[in-house]
């Protein structure tokens, strides 16, 4: 049953940490400026509950646990890079993390391990069903927040995107489909034996006794292609069968079979290599990744798109969009929603935005130019080409040429269809004729555009590459230890929430310094103002005992009289 935390804590009389700290350390657990009490401030108390409610039976059941703790813990996970070992024992025993969960009580429980798990399984059983992702509501719910509180402007942006590194192997396609089969096999074992024949069974004998690599390893290429048309049709017998089944494993498995087999008149033939479409699976351990390209440079998992405010004038500027995706996604297609994620988040129309030539597209051009945004790229994609715009007004087209510095008038193409887009006709040094698209004009003038702008403007975007360095701090290897879309959208969520502390914190610094003696005074009244509160609390308990005492004796000596009597 669903229960919202409580707004203020009891403190005990005799278990609080306050009581029990000496004068050193009660200094350091009051600062108010400390990490841990500007964590509960600025994160943990600005989780809406609410959000879960509908993870929870709403009128039966055990009430679930403070959700603002379970959800603390996730974060405070990722901040430190702990195991769920490291996560509890903190917990448990260190007072620092206890008050940043607003545990202030030796003596109060912690959610069970049991209890953070389901919560954090329903989570993303709650994302999987196509619902809005509850950890990126919790992370709009407080960004907004710190964005109203200390008045970050939102109209200038930029944005970078970095790759997630996954730990899954690289497979090549007779590997991919040995280990889907496995997999099946192993969780469906029992079902798939009793609907195969023995020659279907005889073909699958290898599979369940040697690993992929091995088979991979004793055969050439041409034996590779010939398993993989055998195993074709015994895959096609499963999921025929189980077609309706919701179990994760054969709808893996039916995805990978048709996404490298066709099926004609019944008969199952292996896909040619050139008609294997790209975003297909590539492991069966993580459906949901993918490998990407950049050069020379492979990478497998995920990329995560980063975006924030930049305003110069701004005192604070925080992440306001941190968005997961395969690693096969061009940055391009990342930019609009980061961009309509940031206004819905600021309630401020976006006006400048700062990225690198990956985001450029025609799309992204004119969705920048229809909504009046400034695009600034640090470099356009592409080469620079001879021929730069020299005038253009809509129709007419000069063009200069930057190696002979010459002139070259344009005549602009009449086409029969009338809805095709304007071209113009030159000709290029070589006296042949070249034809330039109106969207080719306008990229050329952009490009222009681009190299005419001052180079402090141009180095505005590079700032946002400290940012994916904080993001990523604690990725060891280069690889995660996650599996699936939506744990590392946790993980991004959590850490972007840590980067923004960590900014709001050193603000507040700069606005009260440490050494500030008027802060030194405030801080040690404090601490006075908590010892003298002790103090009496211990005196009130005191004559609260020796009353109890008092009528213990007064009820014997009654007692006593009666008996007498």
């Amino acid at each position: 049953m669903f229960r919202k935390d409580k707004e203020t804590k009891q403190l005990n009389l005799l278990t609080n940490s306050f009581s029990l700290l000496n004068a050193s350390a009660l200094k350091v657990y009051q600062d108010e400026k400390h990490w841990h009490n500007q964590f509960r401030v600025q994160v943990v108390e600005r989780i809406d509950e609410d959000l879960f409610r509908p993870l929870f039976c709403q009128d039966n059941g055990a009430p679930n646990a403070s959700i603002r703790v379970l959800v603390g813990m996730m974060i405070l996970k990722e901040t430190r890079s702990w195991s769920d070992a490291q996560l509890f024992e903190n917990c448990h025993f260190n007072s620092l993390v206890r008050s940043a969960l607003g545990i202030f009580n030796i003596d109060d429980p912690i959610p069970a391990p049991s209890t953070y798990y389901l919560l954090r399984s329903k989570m993303v059983e709650w994302e999987k069903e196509g619902n809005d992702g509850l950890m990126k509501q919790v992370f709009q719910h407080i960004t907004q927040s710190q964005i109203l509180e200390f008045k970050v402007n939102g109209k200038k942006i930029r944005m970078d995107s970095k790759l997630l590194g996954s730990n899954i192997a690289w497979l090549n396609r007779y590997e991919l489909i040995h280990e889907t089969i496995r997999l099946a096999l192993r969780d469906c074992k029992r079902y798939i034996n009793q609907i195969l024949s023995e020659t279907d069974k005889h073909i699958l004998q290898e599979i369940k006794q040697e690993t992929a690599s091995s088979v991979t390893y004793r055969h050439n290429a041409t034996e590779l292609e010939t398993k993989i048309s055998q195993l074709g049709p015994v895959i096609y017998t499963i999921i025929r069968h189980f077609k309706n089944s919701s179990h994760k494993s054969l709808k893996i498995l039916e995805q990978v079979f048709y996404e490298n087999y066709e099926v004609i008149d019944e008969t199952v033939n292996p896909l040619p290599k050139q008609a294997l479409q790209t975003g297909r699976i590539e492991t069966p351990h993580d459906p949901e990744s993918d490998y990407h390209n950049k050069g020379a440079y492979q990478a497998k998992g995920y990329s995560i798109n980063i975006t924030e405010t930049c305003d110069k004038d701004n005192p604070l500027n925080l992440i306001t969009d941190a968005h997961v995706v395969s690693a096969s996604v061009p940055d391009c297609h990342l930019m609009q929603p980061a961009i309509e994620a940031t206004q819905e988040l600021t309630s401020q129309p976006v006006e400048t935005v700062h990225t690198d030539g990956g985001y450029y597209s025609k799309d992204n051009y004119y969705h920048c130019k229809e909504e009046n945004i400034d695009f600034v790229l640090g470099k356009m994609p592409g080469q620079t080409s001879r021929y730069d715009i020299h005038s253009f007004d809509g129709e007419n087209l000069e063009l200069l040429d930057t190696v002979t510095n010459t002139i070259i008038p344009a005549t602009k193409v009449q086409s029969k269809n009338s809805e095709a887009e304007p071209s113009w006709s030159f000709k290029n040094a070589n006296n042949k004729s070249q034809t330039l698209k109106r969207h080719n004009v306008e990229v050329r003038l952009f490009r222009q555009q681009l190299r005419s702008r001052p180079k402090e403007e141009l180095n505005i975007r590079a700032n946002v590459e400290s940012t994916i360095f904080q993001l990523g701090y604690h990725y060891r290897g280069n690889k995660s230890k996650y599996r699936g879309l939506i744990k590392h959208q946790f993980w991004a969520i959590a850490r972007c929430l840590w980067i923004n502390l960590r900014r709001i914190m050193k603000y507040i610094l700069k606005l009260h310094p440490k050494n500030n003696a008027n802060a030194q005074v405030m801080i040690q009244n404090k601490t006075n103002t908590s010892f003298l509160l002790i103090f009496i609390c211990y005196i009130a308990a005191l004559l609260d005992i020796l009353v109890f005492f008092e009528n213990a004796i007064t009820k014997d000596k009654k007692i006593a009289l009666i008996m007498a009597n």
